[in-house]
C-alpha cells in the first residue's frame, strides 16, 4: 500500500453520531481521509466561521492539536476550541495553559458533548457539565467526572455515512495483518469495530482513554449486530476488532464465537486477547471453534522476554505462558501476532536478544517498537523525575511513533540500542522468511506470522 494508512476514527464516529442523533448541525474536516497541505489547512479555518470547533487525537499528535487550535484562533477569537480523547485526557492542564484550547473532555465524550454544546448554546455557565476542565479567565476549572456508561450495548452505533467510507475501507484492506483470509487481498473488504472498552491491567508504559476506570464489554448479540449492519451496507467481509482487549478469558471468546456461528453471518476478523489465557489442552477445541467462526489470529503481547524487564511493565505472563499460548492456538489452526517494547531502563544487549530468541522460537515476527514515555503512565513519571524528560511541552512537541527512538533510558547508547535492535530483528526475520530489511524492520506496515503449522491443525 503506497502512503499513510487510513484507519477509521472509531471515537470520533461515537462522539459525531452522538451529536447528530442530538440535531447539532456540524461539518466534518476529516485530514486524514483526505489530507490538505498544512497552507491549504490555514486557509479553509481562516474563511470558515464556526461557533464551536470540536478536534481530538491521541497524546503524540499534541503538537498538530496546538497548531490548529491556534490557527482558528487567530481568524476567529471568539470560536470555542473542545478537545478530547488522550491528548485532552493525560495533559488538560498543559492543554489548557500551553494552548488556546478552551475546553477538554475527559472520558466517554458521547453525552458530555450534547450536553457541553447545549450549556455553550443557550449561554449557560458550564460548572454543570460534568466531565470537563476548562479555562474561565485565568483560571481552570476542574469539574466532577462523569460516571462511565455501564452499558455499553445501549451507546448507538457510529454512523460511518458521515465519513468518506470508500477511502478507508480500501487503505485498511490494503494493510491487514497476516495471514489472510483464503481470498485475494483485493476482495477483502475491512472495517473496524470497537466490542469493550477499557482494560483491567495497568501496564507501566501504556495510556488509554478508560485507564482507572472499569473494563466494559459489549453483548456478542450487540456486537453481531453491527457487524451484519456493516456487512449489509458497506459490503464489509473482515472486520478487526479494535479494543484495548477484546477477549480476557477463554470462555469469554467462545461464547462469542457460538453466537457468531449460530447467527450464519459470514465474515473473517481478528481480535486483541490476553497472552496466558489459552494454556491448557482443552483450549484446543475453542481455537478451532473461533477458526469456523471466522477469527484469522488473534494478537496477545509478549513485550519481553526479560522477567525483570517485565515487573517493571507490571506484566503478569511471561515467556512460557506466551510460548503456550502459542502453541494452542497453532494447534487449533490459529495465527498468532504479538508485540514487544525495547527501551525499558534495565534493556540490555541479552534482553534484546532473548525477546526475540522467544519470537523466533514461537515462530511469531513481532511489531517491535521503542519505549515511548506517555503523560498519565509510570515511566513517564519515571523519565521527569529522571530528568530524562526535562521540558514537558518540548517532549510532547517532537514525539511521534513509537518506532523511532525518542528517549532512551538504558544504558546503551541510542546508536548502540538501534544497532543491537535492528540487528536482532533482521535475524528474526531471516529464521522466518519474511524479507524484511532496513526501515521495514520496525515499519512493517501491518503484523506477521508464519502461521500455524498445518500438521498441528
Amino acid at each position: 500500500m503506497a502512503g499513510k494508512r487510513k484507519a477509521l476514527p472509531i471515537g470520533l464516529g461515537y462522539v459525531v453520531t452522538a451529536m447528530k442523533n442530538a440535531g447539532y448541525e456540524f461539518e466534518l474536516l476529516d485530514l486524514d481521509a483526505r489530507p490538505r497541505s498544512r497552507e491549504d489547512v490555514e486557509e479553509y479555518l481562516s474563511t470558515h466561521r464556526f461557533d464551536v470547533v470540536a478536534m481530538g487525537c491521541i497524546v503524540t499528535g499534541y503538537k498538530h492539536v496546538k497548531w490548529l487550535s491556534g490557527t482558528i484562533k487567530d481568524a476567529f477569537p471568539s470560536t470555542v476550541i473542545i478537545v478530547g480523547n488522550t491528548v485532552a485526557q493525560s495533559i488538560p492542564q498543559l492543554l489548557l495553559n500551553k494552548t488556546v484550547v478552551d475546553i477538554v473532555v475527559m472520558g466517554e465524550g458521547e453525552e458530555t458533548i450534547v450536553e457541553l454544546l447545549r450549556s455553550l448554546d443557550s449561554s449557560q455557565t458550564l460548572d454543570g457539565v460534568r466531565g470537563i476542565v476548562y479555562r474561565a479567565g485565568k483560571e481552570v476549572i476542574s469539574n466532577p467526572s462523569r460516571p462511565v456508561v455501564d452499558d455499553v450495548d445501549t451507546i448507538p452505533m457510529p454512523d460511518w455515512d458521515l465519513f468518506d467510507i470508500e477511502v478507508y475501507v480500501q487503505s485498511q484492506s490494503a494493510s491487514l495483518n497476516e495471514p489472510l483470509p483464503p481470498i485475494s487481498r483485493h476482495q477483502i473488504r475491512a472495517m473496524p469495530i470497537n466490542t469493550a472498552r477499557g482494560c483491567p491491567y495497568k501496564c507501566s508504559f501504556c495510556y488509554h482513554s478508560f485507564r482507572g476506570v472499569k473494563y466494559r464489554r459489549r453483548s456478542p448479540e450487540s456486537i453481531i449486530r453491527e457487524m451484519r449492519q456493516r456487512h449489509e451496507r458497506y459490503k464489509v467481509n473482515f472486520f478487526m476488532f479494535y479494543d484495548e482487549l477484546t477477549f480476557m478469558s477463554a470462555k469469554h471468546a467462545e461464547s462469542f464465537a457460538d453466537a457468531l456461528i449460530d447467527s450464519g453471518l459470514q465474515v473473517y476478523w481478528y481480535a486483541d486477547v490476553c497472552s496466558g489465557i489459552f494454556v491448557e489442552d482443552r483450549h484446543v477445541d475453542v481455537v478451532k471453534k473461533l477458526r469456523r467462526a471466522g477469527c484469522m489470529s488473534l494478537s496477545f503481547s509478549l513485550e519481553s522476554a526479560d522477567p525483570d524487564i517485565l515487573k517493571w511493565m507490571n506484566k503478569r505472563a511471561g515467556p512460557k505462558a506466551f510460548s503456550r499460548q502459542v502453541e494452542i492456538l497453532g494447534r487449533g489452526g490459529m495465527a498468532s501476532l504479538t508485540s514487544i517494547v525495547i527501551g525499558y531502563p534495565n534493556e540490555t544487549e541479552e534482553t534484546i536478544k532473548a525477546t526475540i530468541d522467544c519470537c523466533i522460537a514461537s515462530g511469531v515476527y513481532p511489531s517491535a517498537g521503542y519505549l515511548l514515555p506517555q503523560p498519565g503512565t509510570p515511566m513517564y513519571d519515571y523519565a521527569v523525575e529522571h530528568g530524562y524528560i526535562k521540558q514537558e511541552e518540548q517532549y510532547l512537541l517532537r514525539i511521534g511513533d513509537r518506532q523511532d527512538l525518542h528517549v532512551n533510558m538504558t544504558q546503551m547508547s541510542d546508536e548502540e540500542m538501534q544497532e543491537i535492535t535492528e540487528r536482532e530483528l533482521a535475524r528474526c526475520s531471516q529464521e522466518l522468511g519474511h524479507e524484511l530489511s532496513g526501515a521495514q524492520l520496525l515499519k512493517t506496515g501491518f503484523y506477521r506470522s508464519r502461521g500455524p503449522d498445518e500438521s498441528q491443525g
